[in-house]
């Protein structure tokens, strides 16, 4: 009887989201109120509140980022690290967003945007997740495969095994054992720091490339290199972890009151996944440098065979587990992001409490993505390593809508109340915004002019950068004008819960938001289109 009247005080969709905290490392009771004084009763909480930050983070470093990385650092060297110190605040501020969404809302990120915004966007939010997160489950199985030849092990048999290993965790019927599987596998991550330690890049170098920002290449090398970057963007920053880390908090039953210790979980991901991606790209540009493979990228296999020709057997069969490990994490959390919002979009059980019997369309989901991406893989001839780069660019051109409608869901203040976002909050991720679309203008301009110039490329910067201000002033007048400009009451946001759906006005779409909404979608479906034409020239340049 208490977990019903609890559930219909809140917006939470399916009941095995309210009870305890049962993570890998601890237990919280849904009755435990009592304050963590001592250090060692905020450890206990942090333990038992670490996964979903170190899940999603770990599940960035996938098989595309080992592939995206590495490409930058086999061609360009560590030319392009600085691009990893740019996107630190941007994968913070977003899963902040989205952590705040989840412990507030207990309602899924693909849900929300479907209540507040209509059918017709849901829709659009659903369909884009879907298909990109099936191509980027088919890249962690191209890596599984790549990995798995490396080491010796027949195609068929990695892919029948990691498909089995991939599908086992979730099936469990318990969410602490999938965690505690997941967390296992997000230790291997740290592969990347002896495989750095065996190929000993220039410390110098890599500092200052950090710091310094540079776009290494000609003119006529230009389309290629942004390619790279918006890649880089994508698959560090990819729209499947806010769906995924929005749900799988709602699934750990995290709520408000631990939202500071969740803040601590998303830190430590985040740093692991910059360590690791700055590793290996240091690795692989020591390995190719001065070497008639720098500049000519060609797949993950590649890079180990690199990697061991330069700093010896162990250091590519280091690598090649590397990419085994994450290849499989990143399938776990991309495959769950497309079950969860599917569930919950469909109003289906989506919980991993639940057995397969509980909960059987939330299974099957998985399962499909899975059984799909196997056989697929397994297709003689598919080029397998185009895909990777093709998924990574696709991200990166797509996230600057998932990430205005996180924006407009986090100011949204029947969703989040008191949590809603802070001015500056609001204000930096606009720019991010601006920033993503302007580099998809970059892109787009040169697809189109090959032979584009720098000093061409850096007018379109200047020339979107005052779009922009323009754009911005515009929408800070319309603010203070509003009644979004009043201060918001933040007291008690401890125990704020966002209430049912069924209870919440409808917001109302402005025309303004409407038409802009608009064009940012049309001009990015022109960007899709652009980014599969680059890919081919490309291939067919190879």
């Amino acid at each position: 009887m208490a977990t019903t009247t609890r559930a219909t005080r809140t917006a939470v969709l399916d009941e095995a989201h309210l009870g305890d905290i049962r993570g890998a490392l601890g237990t919280i009771g849904a009755d435990d109120l009592a304050p963590r004084a001592g250090l060692s009763a905020k450890l206990k909480t942090l333990l038992a509140i670490l996964g979903p930050g170190l899940i999603v983070m770990c599940g960035d470093n996938d098989a595309g980022a080992f592939s995206t990385y590495g490409q930058a650092g086999q061609n360009y060297g560590t030319r392009l690290l600085w691009t990893l110190l740019l996107l630190v605040p941007v994968l913070y501020v977003n899963q902040e967003m989205v952590l705040r969404l989840g412990s507030v809302t207990g309602v899924g990120h693909a849900r929300l945007i479907l209540e507040r915004f209509g059918k017709f966007w849901g829709a659009f939010s659903v369909i884009d997740l879907f298909i990109l997160n099936a191509l980027t489950i088919v890249t962690e199985f191209i890596g599984i495969t790549l990995a798995a030849g490396y080491l010796g092990v027949p195609k068929l048999v990695a892919v029948v095994l990691a498909a089995g290993v991939i599908l086992a965790a979730a099936f469990t019927g318990s969410f602490r054992r999938f965690e505690r599987i997941a967390v296992t596998f997000c230790l291997g991550s740290l592969l990347l720091i002896p495989l750095y330690l065996f190929s000993h890049p220039s410390g110098a170098q890599m500092a200052r490339d950090f710091v310094v920002p540079g776009l290494p290449g000609g003119s006529g090398q230009l389309a290629t290199v942004m390619l790279l970057i918006i890649g880089i963007v994508g698959t560090t920053v990819a729209p499947w972890q806010l769906f995924f880390q929005q749900s799988y908090v709602i699934d750990k039953r995290i709520t408000p009151r631990f939202m500071r210790y969740e803040k601590v979980d998303l830190w430590i991901g985040i740093v692991i996944v910059v360590l690791g991606a700055g590793a290996l790209m240091g690795a692989t540009a020591a390995a190719f440098a001065g070497t008639r493979a720098a500049g000519n990228f060609t797949d993950a296999a590649g890079l180990a065979h690199g990697i061991a020709a330069y700093a010896g057997r162990f250091a590519g069969v280091v690598f090649a587990v590397a990419l085994l490990d994450a290849s499989i994490i990143g399938a776990f959390a991309v495959s769950l992001s497309s079950a969860y919002a599917i569930g919950d979009t469909l109003g289906l059980k989506h919980s991993l409490h639940r057995g397969v019997k509980q909960a059987k369309g939330f299974y099957a989901i998985y399962t499909a993505l899975i059984a799909g991406a196997a056989a697929i893989v397994l297709i003689p001839g598919a080029p397998l390593g185009l895909m990777i780069e093709g998924v990574q660019v696709l991200a990166g051109v797509l996230l600057p809508s998932a990430t205005v409608f996180l924006l407009l869901l986090c100011n949204d203040r029947a969703v989040l109340g008191p949590w809603v976002n802070r001015r500056g909050t609001n204000l930096f991720t606009s720019a991010v915004v601006a920033v993503l679309v302007t580099l998809s203008v970059v892109l787009t301009a040169s697809v189109l002019f090959p032979q584009i110039t720098g000093r061409q490329i850096m007018d379109i910067l200047m020339g979107c950068g005052l779009v922009c201000v323009a754009g911005g002033a515009g929408a800070l007048a319309r603010a203070r004008r509003s009644h979004s400009s009043v201060e918001v009451d933040r007291r008690d946001r401890d125990t704020w819960r966002m209430p049912p759906l069924n209870m919440l006005s409808k917001p109302l779409m402005s025309t303004g938001r409407k038409i802009g909404l608009g064009a940012l979608r049309s001009y990015l479906a022109i960007a899709m289109i652009l980014v599969i034409v680059k890919i081919v020239q490309v291939a067919i340049g190879h």
